[in-house]
């Protein structure tokens, strides 16, 4: 079995369209390979997948390396995938399995608290974030590179609690399919909208703020 690093903490038919898009990415993955699996939803909400079958190591591997995986234990120096779960002007809080915090003096984002940094960044809650375990914990460089990355193109609105198909609607549906370049996918339930380059973050969020029962965060450049 492979937990994913990605959660469905939604319920109902929303949590039905989750599972569904997330068994048709699966198939896509492994489709081709010798292998059977079986989605479920562990009780702190991660997301698993169990796999049999003669190309079950490939397919683990094939998992593993588009979601992450939350191991059976942390070993100090290697790198992990947590999702966001809370923050304060101690630092980030992350969910890999257990809870690890990310020191303020660990994020190396720049100046301001975990709490301003959350809001530069537009990091919503849930989302996948890598990190190196440790005393203390820190931010893997490559996840900095990925969020400075974020604060040099053209803008974006972070969205949480929604499909990548979800939010695609959304934005069509608010008459703003020409003013986006694409909906890239974070996690299961967390995406970022890439505005267009005369596209306004602050104004796109508050058009389909209304149409998405959603935390909603802009990346302003």
């Amino acid at each position: 079995m492979v937990v994913l690093a990605t959660k469905c903490y939604v319920g109902g038919d929303a949590r039905e369209r989750a599972l569904d898009g997330l068994a048709s990415m699966v198939e896509n993955d492994l489709g081709e390979l010798d292998v059977e699996y079986e989605i479920g939803v562990r009780h702190d909400e991660f997301v698993s997948v169990t796999v049999s079958g003669a190309d079950e190591a490939v397919a683990r591997n094939l998992l593993r390396e588009r979601w992450g995986e939350i191991p059976s234990r942390l070993e100090a120096g290697e790198t992990y995938v947590g999702t966001l779960e809370g923050w304060d002007d101690e630092g980030l809080v992350l969910d890999a399995g257990r809870e690890v915090t990310i020191p303020a003096d660990e994020l190396g984002l720049g100046r301001g608290s975990p709490v301003q940094i959350r809001e530069r960044f537009g990091l919503v809650q849930h989302v996948p974030l890598s990190f190196v375990y440790g005393e203390p914990s820190r931010l893997a460089d490559e996840e900095r590179d990925r969020l400075y990355g974020w604060t040099r193109g053209p803008g974006r609105v972070n969205v949480n609690s929604a499909t990548r198909g979800e939010v695609r609607a959304t934005v069509n549906r608010a008459g703003h399919a020409r003013d986006i370049v694409t909906v890239e996918r974070l996690g299961l339930l967390e995406q970022s909208v890439v505005c267009g380059e005369d596209t306004d973050p602050p104004g796109l969020l508050a058009s389909i703020g209304r149409y998405l029962p959603a935390e909603l965060r802009c990346v302003i450049t």
